[in-house]
């Protein structure tokens, strides 16, 4: 059966002041100023791992496929699809892209990017997507992907980053290079990035949905200090920030000239375990599951929540938050329990304090929380010492296995697939840990064929259940998207996912 969908500020040091906004020249400046909670790490996507690199990447990279503020896909560079039968998708594309460069997106284009991401060294993509055994070209418009087996999340997972067209002769030629200069069938094309403070692109003037782009440039600003962000949205120096943190919430609220939009989010932040990747697995923390399941029952994840975000972020105990249809009633956090984490250490053998090193990107609300959590091990017997890190410099030392316990979070997807897959499979490029329990591995393989939701979520039950024995990974709450921006800027679409749409968005006349 075939489905046809429908379809400035540089960043400032935590010191500056915030500057105040230039006035602007008529006609209007058709510049518009993002605010990042954090610098993105590589702009490829095959190689990136950020969710501040996704927002940068949908404003060069359309995809096969896109959610709705519903979270329904629709189509993007992909018109529709047609299942052949359960293990042969069928992918129908649009006519008429061009990529940057000016080469065609087609049927060859869409071969050469899921080729890549599934055999380029480094590739994040690969367990997405790695039940494609083969890609065959129909035409210069159809293609049809042939699978090891079904899988009920692999529309989804074309619909993220794996859906992201690249351009293969310039892709070919910078190898891994190529996140220096993307080039990709999106609104706006890269034109220069300088580290920690801008990212600028500029309009693709022969942009397939050219009518729905009203800026001549975007400029992504990355600012680590949530104040500082507040503080350039007020003065007007920002259009919109894709981060408020909750207790600057009023702040922004009682601005005339701004609003918030927030909205539920498929998002978790959690402590990651290193249990098997390089040296630094070798800790009493990395060795014993006991323990860490005793450092769960330190962790009072509603004080820590109301503290820090001023109670506004829901605790959570599993990948996929009450958000997403997922969702397991039965899997909740437990109560925070002294006197049972004690016992999980005593009966391990293991003499106190135990020390754990804990990665923490430097955003403050982060290292707030981390703090906390510090505070609150102490009584319980671990020796808790917080390491501040760049996010990108982050993301770098988890995959290299330089950590003990990483603070990181995951901006979400709609399907538990992308939740989960990647994080609790062995060998996989977001399992930074190397947790490696066979019967997860085929549990996970095993929702992937499960034909219902149903059935999925029966399959992910049992993986909880492992999981929480285990504890590679401490789920510890699920966000708000609080995205502030100014009344004057119109069409912002928001999707549980987070990311920043520009199609649609413009300035009032």
């Amino acid at each position: 059966m075939r489905h046809s969908l429908l379809g400035l500020v540089v960043a400032l040091s935590l010191a500056a002041p915030a500057v105040a906004a230039p006035a602007l020249a008529a006609p209007p400046d058709r510049t518009l100023k993002i605010g990042l909670r954090e610098d993105p790490d590589i702009l490829d996507p095959t190689l990136t791992g950020s969710y501040v690199g996704r927002i940068v990447l949908a404003g060069m990279c359309d995809k096969l496929f896109d959610y709705d503020t519903k979270l329904d896909i629709v189509p993007q560079l992909a018109t529709g699809y047609t299942y052949k039968d359960p293990t042969h998708l069928i992918l129908h594309l649009r006519p008429g892209v061009l990529f940057q460069d000016g080469e065609k997106m087609d049927a060859q284009a869409v071969k050469y990017t899921l080729t890549r991401d599934l055999t380029m060294p480094g590739s994040l993509r690969k367990g997405q997507i790695n039940d494609i055994k083969s890609i065959e070209v129909i035409d210069p418009l159809t293609v049809a992907l042939v699978l090891k087996a079904p899988d009920s999340a692999l529309l989804a997972q074309l619909a993220g980053r794996p859906g992201m067209m690249v351009a293969p002769k310039v892709a070919e030629k910078e190898g891994k290079k190529f996140g220096l200069h993307p080039v990709c069938a999106g609104p706006f094309r890269f034109v220069q990035r300088i580290p920690q403070q801008k990212i600028v692109l500029e309009r693709f003037k022969r942009y397939w949905d050219a009518k729905a782009i009203h800026f001549d440039k975007v400029e992504y600003i990355p600012i680590v200090n949530s104040a500082i962000t507040v503080d350039n949205l007020k003065a007007g120096t920002l259009d919109l920030a894709e981060y408020v943190v909750p207790t600057d919430v009023p702040l922004v609220k009682q601005d005339p000239k701004l609003r918030i939009a927030m909205d539920t989010s498929l998002a978790y932040n959690g402590i990651t375990f290193n249990t098997g990747n390089g040296p630094a697995a070798k800790t009493a923390i990395g060795e014993h599951a006991s323990l860490r399941r005793a450092f769960e029952l330190g962790i009072d994840r509603t004080a820590l929540i109301q503290v820090v975000y001023n109670g506004l972020y829901t605790p959570i105990a599993q990948a996929n938050p009450p958000s997403s249809k997922f969702y397991i009633p039965s899997v909740v956090p437990p109560a925070r329990n002294v006197a049972a984490a004690k016992a999980l250490i005593a009966k391990s053998g293991v003499k106190g304090p135990i020390p754990v090193t804990l990665l923490v990107p430097n955003s403050p609300d982060l290292l707030q929380a981390a703090q906390v959590i510090q505070s609150m091990e102490q009584p319980v017997g671990f020796d808790v010492k917080i390491r501040a890190i760049e996010f990108a410099s982050g993301l770098a030392a988890a995959r290299s296995g330089h950590f003990q316990a990483f603070f990181i979070g995951w901006s979400g997807r709609a399907d538990a697939d992308g939740n989960m897959y990647s994080f609790l499979h062995s060998g996989l490029g977001f399992n930074y840990g190397h947790y490696d329990n066979p019967k997860v591995n085929a549990l996970l393989d095993q929702a992937r064929e499960a034909p219902t939701v149903a059935a999925r979520k029966a399959v992910y039950a049992k993986i909880w259940t492992i999981e929480r024995q285990d504890m590679p990974v401490i789920y510890l709450w699920s966000p708000k998207n609080i995205v502030g921006l100014k009344k004057s800027l119109l069409g912002f679409r928001q999707v549980p996912d987070g990311i920043i749409r520009l199609q649609g968005m413009r300035f009032a006349k």
